[in-house]
């Protein structure tokens, strides 16, 4: 009861918290200078972290096992591990643009897990059989961590395709407005203050270009770099997990829809890294499988649970109904 109870507290606690840092983000996009909540966040996202260590700790307390066996207890390591990705780089001191990706995918994914859509697996139960393994800790952490970099990676990609196909589209636009007017004066006076007013708008966009392109190079920089970790974390996974299904039933791989799911999100950030070996590919063209990806976790974490079936149905998701 104890125990059930440091939960409810913790759990409540980190969402709490996150809902502050995702606000004082929110403050920081405004850009208000009066109110500097950089390092708020950050502390507030050092404080969901352990109050998400410690929510893990006590069900694995009270569980009497990792808390990896359902999709519950997944979400909640999801969360924990997002704000563990979020954090490294602070206490390296290095800003970077992970921090508002990280704590916005930690509230989603916390705010998913106490909903009361989980209401059915939120209290911990004994491990099927197939769960009785030591493995359990290497492979499943493993997974979760390169779902979590993963995600981080493929949503910079995908910030990255909208500023550029933002810039693009402005560019353009730009230059016609001022082919437009070169075609079309009336009087030669009228025709030069118009020409002189575009060309000074012309080089505000440049400048703004110019910083939108270290921008933009800067999201590229810390996508592969996170995508990069997330991709040895989902190698360690599939290979532990390979070895692990050899131990339980008897083959190293089955073609399970969850395993088929992993080696496509595994050939799809494999491809991605291949891109990156190519000037040319690199950027936005690299960017667009990156999101492509981001889909494709989703499938392979979420939506085979939604079906129930295969050798990993004891990680199903069913609606509740009130």
């Amino acid at each position: 009861m104890i125990f059930s109870t440091l939960e409810h507290i913790l759990t409540h606690i980190s969402f709490s918290i996150v809902s502050i840092v995702i606000t004082l983000h929110l403050i920081t996009l405004l850009g208000n200078e009066i109110i500097k909540p950089y390092d708020s966040s950050e502390k507030g996202m050092i404080a969901t972290f352990l109050c998400l260590t410690g929510l893990l700790i006590t069900r694995w307390i009270y569980s009497g096992h990792f808390p990896l066996s359902d999709l519950y207890e997944s979400f909640i390591f999801l969360s924990w591990s997002f704000s563990l990705i979020h954090i490294v780089p602070y206490f390296k001191k290095r800003k970077n643009y992970l921090t508002t990706i990280t704590a916005s995918s930690t509230i989603f994914t916390q705010g998913f897990a106490t909903s009361g859509l989980l209401n059915e697996i939120r209290k911990p139960t004994i491990l099927v059989p197939a769960l009785q393994s030591e493995w359990l800790i290497m492979h499943v952490s493993m997974m979760i961590l390169s779902y979590a970099a993963l995600l981080c990676g493929s949503l910079l990609s995908a910030a990255l395709l909208v500023i550029t196909f933002r810039n693009i589209f402005y560019s353009s636009k730009s230059n016609n407005l001022l082919k437009f007017n070169e075609s079309f004066s009336f009087g030669e006076i009228q025709y030069k203050n118009e020409r002189n007013n575009i060309l000074k708008k012309t080089s505000f966009f440049s400048d703004k270009n110019y910083y939108k392109t270290q921008f933009i190079q800067q999201l590229d920089y810390w996508s592969y770099r996170v995508i990069s970790l997330g991709f040895i974390f989902l190698t360690i996974g599939i290979l532990s997990g390979a070895v692990w299904a050899n131990e339980a039933w008897g083959s190293y791989w089955s073609w399970d829809p969850k395993e088929t799911w992993a080696f496509i999100t595994w050939i799809v950030f494999a491809i991605y890294l291949h891109t990156r070996t190519n000037k040319n590919l690199q950027g936005a063209n690299s960017a667009v499988v990156a999101t492509l990806g981001f889909l494709i976790i989703w499938i392979c974490y979420f939506g085979v649970n939604l079906l129930g079936i295969g050798l990993h149905s004891y990680g199903s998701f069913t609606l509740t109904s009130s």
